[in-house]
């Protein structure tokens, strides 16, 4: 199966998620459009897989959720190994901005850490308006390229070999101002 075939499948997988998470709280689609501030229209379009929702929107639904991205995504995947191989990676694609992002170390049940690398072309910028969990820890090192990653209102302009490290409780921001796009590998950290 290629990987278009796999990103069409694990975004089929995806929006029955969200429909069912949804249905967990026993929440109309109303409900989660006033609690997530997403249209009422996207997020039926998202459940019934017309659309692929974009990072951005994810973030909104996560933070709704009280769930980490990575968490969410691995909910739609079989349950992770031990040894996850490079191939087996779930990886997943805005297909907005072209952010890229690579489960390397899927959440497990057990384990607090997740770890992905993010790739954000040049000129591409994703915002996050409150996090998935409050006081979740991260750990940004840019392995390529620039990022401008603006946390709590603060902005570090990161270089190719810097790391960052932080506790998120609020808005984020990351933007590639290029030429190149930048590469990162992100270690999250339940609180």
């Amino acid at each position: 199966m290629g990987e278009v075939d796999q990103l069409g499948a694990a975004d089929a997988r995806l929006a029955a998620r969200l429909a069912e998470l949804r249905g967990e709280h026993g929440w109309s689609l109303d409900e989660l459009a006033k609690r997530s501030g997403v249209s009422r229209s996207t997020l039926s379009r998202i459940e019934r897989g017309e659309i692929s929702p974009t990072a951005s929107l994810l973030g909104k639904l996560c933070t709704v959720y009280r769930r980490t991205l990575s968490r969410l995504l691995s909910e739609v995947e079989s349950e992770p190994t031990r040894l996850v191989r490079a191939a087996e990676q779930p990886v997943w694609v805005d297909a907005t901005t072209g952010f890229r992002r690579r489960s390397v170390s899927p959440p497990h049940a057990g384990l607090r850490a997740e770890v992905i690398e993010g790739t954000l072309p040049a000129g591409a910028t994703i915002d996050y308006d409150d996090p998935p969990v409050p006081g979740l820890e991260q750990h940004l090192w840019l392995l390529e390229g620039r990022l401008r990653l603006t946390v709590q209102g603060e902005t570090h302009d990161l270089e190719s070999g810097d790391s960052l490290r932080f506790r998120l409780w609020g808005t984020s921001r990351f933007d590639c101002p290029g030429p190149t796009p930048a590469r990162y590998v992100l270690a999250l950290v339940l609180p």
